[in-house]
């Protein structure tokens, strides 16, 4: 495949664009904790071991950039904030859980269970 330009920057694969999207430490934690609907934010963190505050505002925003989730201010008080994927995000699920199998066969391979 011929090599593209997204947002000022260089993809040579799709593999690659995908990952721009999915890659990371904290994106697939974040899209599987919303896999079964909308989560306020206070449970995604919870869900979520080792991640601050900070780090998964930020990647909450960079998911809502690339159109994988969508934000909901309730108006009420306390203030209530829902997060809940988009179908870009629910097509990248599929994936996710090959991944997942893979990452889990490579454990086992190497005797790491």
């Amino acid at each position: 495949m011929k090599e593209f330009l997204y947002k000022n920057r260089v993809y040579y694969n799709p593999v690659e664009f995908a990952m721009a999207h999915i890659g990371g430490i904290w994106k697939i934690p974040i899209l599987i904790c919303l896999r079964n609907g909308p989560v306020r934010y206070g449970d995604l963190k919870k869900s979520i071991n080792h991640i601050s505050d900070k780090m998964l505002i930020t990647q909450l925003r960079e998911l809502e950039d690339k159109n994988m989730l969508t934000r909901h201010s309730f108006l009420e008080k306390p203030p209530r904030v829902e997060y809940q994927l988009t179908e870009r995000a629910l097509k990248a699920l599929p994936v996710i859980d090959q991944l997942t199998d893979y990452g889990l066969f490579l454990i086992e391979e190497e005797g790491l269970n």
